[in-house]
Parts: structure tokens; C-alpha cells; sequence
């Protein structure tokens, strides 16, 4: 169910992530047709300001006392702490006995994992922090790459856009997809990217060691749509195919073959951002043979179809 939502705050809260539960739980839209919600925001001592991360106080109007009637416990991006309150664990930890659903966003994450409640359930947090968390967390299995993870009765999210990617999930997911789009619209955000769609980390160009291939790597990016063998490659690098392979991993840490498939993706992903090219055409400039495999190292390296990208990041596909 989902009637009532409660939000944690703690010093060092991300005010942009909290407005992000509050906008899409705290605000009433039943004239728009979505069922209401009690949202609560909850402290250690209610009425008592708490310091976010950018130099201004918010002031929760209730105690951690009310978890305990929470349909679902929210977690905010926040400060990531050697140790968090005992008494937010304690509360945190008796909501999901009870029979809450949890949903964090971005590094709230780490408040879940510190009350125990991701051992050995799916779960992600910005990538960013990927690394801590998995020496905070080593039974927790975590996806830094997607933008959220559904795990039944615990949600949790990458960071920033992706906590309303997660947001809007929950309210599809118990209050039907009508409910979902009324709210996205009147936030003018995508209804719906799926979760396992990557968190768009740009790839960067690898950058090699040595300068010996710097010249190819430059024609192989300025000539992606023409067919590449390491042969040929070789030839031009003036090496044997043999030593050409070995170095070329040794300089970019990949393959000729992946590299240029993921400089092939990455041109794919500007002309899908940029042009309304049809996908066969898109397929050719980027030297794919077929659109079939233009979509298939797409969803591979990007997580998601060329269509449903460009649908999201296309510069003219704002919702109206």
C-alpha cells in the first residue's frame, strides 16, 4: 500500500533528493486524480532544525516515532557516516519487521546498509560512491550501474534524477501507472526509464600510454563507419598483428574489437541526441552492418535500446 510515506532526515541531508520525495509524495495532487498520501518528515527531535549539505536547515514536524506507521520509509542522500544514530537504526530496522517498504536515494543507501537491512538483497547507490560501499556492505549486492533496483519490499536508487525514476516506480507499482504519469507530467519528467537502464557514466576515449598508436586510434575514430580487421591495423601501425593486439591492449586496456565497438556506441548515442537520422541510417555512420547490431552493443554498453534513449535524452523529447 501507499498512503502514508515517511521521509529521514539527519544532519547533512541532500536538500535536492529530499525535494525530490517530497515532490513526488509530499504534495497534494488528488484534483489531478492521484490518491492522496500523508507524507511525513521525521527527525531525531521534531521541530528542531537539521543542517543539510548546502548551508540551510530543515525542520521535520515529526519524530522517528512515526516509521513505526509508515506504509513506506523514505531515505534521503545524506552525509555518509562512520556510524549513524543508534535510535534511527533501531527504528529503521522494526519499520521493515513490520512490513514497511524502503526506498533510498542515492546515498541513503548507506543509512539501509548500516541498519542491516541490505544483506543479501539487490540493491545500487550512485556510482560514484560504488566502491565505499562495498567495503562498508560486502554481502549487499550491489549494481552501481543501474538506475534503480526493486528488491520487493526494499527500493533503492543512483543518485539524483534516478531517486524520481524510483519515486515514480513505487507509485506505478502500488498505485497503477495512471497515478504515475499524472505525477510525472506535472513534473515534466519521463513516466517511466527502467531501472536496469545504465546511470550514463560517459565512457571516456582510452587514452594510451605510449604515443606508437595515437595515430591510428585517431583514424580508427575518424573512420568508424568503414570496416576495421587488426590486420589492417596492423599494417598500418606498422607491427605484426600478434604485437599489435598485445599492445593495444597494453595501451588502452581493451580490444581493437571492444574499443571500437564502444566508440561506435558513443558516436551512436550523439547522432540519437542530436539528429532525427532513422536507426538504419544511424547503424551505417557509426559502421554497424545491420541495425540489429547497432541495438545489440547498445543495450549491451548503454543498458538500454536506441529507441528508449532517444525517447529520454533527444533534445526535442521534453514531455508536454
Amino acid at each position: 500500500m501507499l498512503r502514508t510515506v515517511a521521509a529521514v532526515v539527519l544532519d547533512g541531508v541532500a536538500p535536492f533528493e529530499l525535494g525530490v520525495l517530497c515532490e513526488v509524495f509530499g504534495l497534494d495532487r488528488t484534483a489531478d486524480g492521484v490518491p492522496p498520501i500523508d507524507f511525513r518528515i521525521c527527525g531525531q527531535r521534531p521541530g528542531a532544525p537539521v543542517p543539510t549539505s548546502v548551508g540551510m536547515h530543515v525542520v521535520p514536524e515529526h519524530g522517528l516515532d512515526e516509521l513505526s506507521r509508515a506504509d513506506v520509509v523514505t531515505v534521503p542522500a545524506g552525509r555518509i557516516r562512520d556510524d549513524y544514530p543508534p535510535e534511527v537504526l533501531d527504528e529503521l530496522r522494526a519499520a521493515a519487521a513490520r512490513g514497511a517498504t524502503m526506498l533510498s536515494v542515492c546515498t541513503g543507501a548507506f543509512l539501509l546498509g548500516a541498519a542491516g537491512l541490505l544483506d543479501s538483497r539487490r540493491c545500487t547507490t550512485h556510482w560514484y560512491h560504488a566502491a565505499a560501499f562495498r567495503r562498508r556492505f560486502p554481502t549487499a549486492e550491489l549494481d552501481p550501474d543501474v538506475l534503480y533496483v526493486d528488491d520487493s519490499d526494499v527500493v533503492t536508487s543512483a543518485g539524483t534524477a534516478a531517486g524520481i525514476d524510483a519515486c515514480l516506480h513505487l507509485v506505478r507499482r502500488e498505485l497503477g501507472s495512471t497515478a504515475a504519469t499524472l505525477i510525472a507530467r506535472r513534473m515534466v519528467v519521463p513516466p517511466q526509464r527502467d531501472g536496469g537502464q545504465r546511470q550514463f557514466i560517459d565512457l571516456p576515449v582510452p587514452e594510451c600510454t605510449g604515443d606508437s598508436l595515437e595515430p591510428v586510434l585517431t583514424w580508427m575514430q575518424e573512420t568508424l563507419d568503414v570496416e576495421h580487421s587488426v590486420a589492417e591495423l596492423a599494417a598500418r601501425a606498422s607491427m605484426s598483428p600478434r604485437t599489435f593486439a598485445r599492445r593495444f591492449v597494453a595501451e588502452t586496456g581493451t580490444t581493437p574489437h571492444q574499443w571500437l565497438a564502444t566508440q561506435r556506441v558513443l558516436h551512436a548515442r550523439r547522432l540519437l541526441e542530436d539528429t532525427q537520422l532513422g536507426i538504419e541510417q544511424i547503424a551505417r555512420e557509426c559502421g554497424f552492418s545491420t541495425a540489429a547490431l547497432l541495438r545489440h552493443h547498445f543495450r549491451r554498453i548503454v543498458g538500454v535500446p536506441p529507441r528508449d534513449y532517444r525517447r529520454t535524452f533527444a533534445l526535442d523529447s521534453v514531455p508536454r
